[in-house]
Parts: C-alpha cells; structure tokens; sequence
C-alpha cells in the first residue's frame, strides 16, 4: 500500500448522472468498509457541490472512503479522501484512471496511491469502446505499481476471476444489472 493510507477500500462504486436517483439504492448495496468516486461531471458546480456534500456526509455515516474526481477544491471542501484524476497538484492522496500501459507507466512514475484499470470488459458507460481483457488488463495493473482497481463491465464474480487487482469497482453491479 502506498505509505499514505494502510489500507484502501477492495469496492467502489463509480457515480455518475446516468445513475440518477438510483444512486441512493446503489449506495445502499455497497458492503461496509466500500468507496464512491464521486464524478457527476455534467453538473452545474453549485448543484455538484450540493450533491457531493450530501454524498460526503453518507460517507461518514457509514464509514465509507469517499474521493472525487477532478475537483482538489471540492475534495477538499467535502472532506474526501482521495481525489482522482486531480487536473493540479494536490496535498491529497490521488488515483489515477489507466487504460493502456503508456499511461500505466506515467502513471507509476507518479506514485499513485491507487490506480483504475479500464474498461477491463465491455461496459454501458462507454459503449463501442474496446476492452482490454483479463491478459492486456493484468499488464496495465502491474506497469502501474500502486493497488488496480478493475472497472469495466465488472462485478464480484468477474473480480475474482482476475488476476494482479486489488479491488474492483463498478456502477450497474450495485443495482443488481449487467455493470457498465
């Protein structure tokens, strides 16, 4: 583990505006000890924010690690504790998104505290992209050298098919369909 933080959540969820209220219930099925990325990048910033408080609070209240993406800002005014893909430098551990080993590699010369390997399967959120696979994804997670997160098309029964992941995230899997 990277020396910021002993231990990080194996789940995640991935939000975004797609979810809709279901977020709640997405939310809701995630097991003790999970994390949120937080995105909702097609916000209005006064309603993301508002969102993202909400959220950060639902957090604390279940003991959940929270980051958001893109925003140090705003992580930092929500209390998070992660930022992914942080577009500026920041005093808060970081995750970066990876999708190739090039940008593993960055990645790890960086030094990351966690890194999100996709779309490792086909997926709703970016459909017509090209996954990796389980063999070009393993790869990317090793170039990376900090914990991978799997995201793509996943769920609890793909993760444990994989091989050199930490954890796994997901949004569809928490809502009981086919993940995205």
């Amino acid at each position: 583990m990277n020396a910021r933080q002993t231990t990080w959540p194996k789940t995640w969820l991935m939000t975004d505006e797609r979810l809709g209220d279901r977020m709640w219930e997405a939310i809701a099925r995630l097991p003790a000890g999970s994390g949120i990325v937080f995105r909702h990048y097609s916000l209005p910033n006064a309603e993301r924010a508002s969102l993202a408080i909400e959220i950060a609070g639902f957090c604390r209240e279940r003991a959940f690690t929270l980051a958001v993406a893109g925003d140090a800002g705003l992580a930092v005014e929500v209390g998070a504790d992660l930022i992914h893909n942080p577009t500026a430098s920041t005093e808060l551990p970081y995750s970066r998104a990876v999708h190739s080993i090039a940008e593993a590699e960055a990645a790890a010369a960086e030094d990351p505290s966690l890194v999100f390997v996709s779309p490792i399967f086909a997926t709703n959120s970016h459909p017509g992209q090209e996954p990796l696979g389980r063999d070009l994804a393993a790869q990317i997670a090793e170039a990376a050298r900090a914990p991978a997160i799997a995201l793509g098309g996943m769920d609890a029964r793909r993760f444990a098919q994989l091989k050199g992941f930490y954890g796994w995230a997901g949004i569809d899997a928490w809502l009981g369909t086919e993940e995205s």
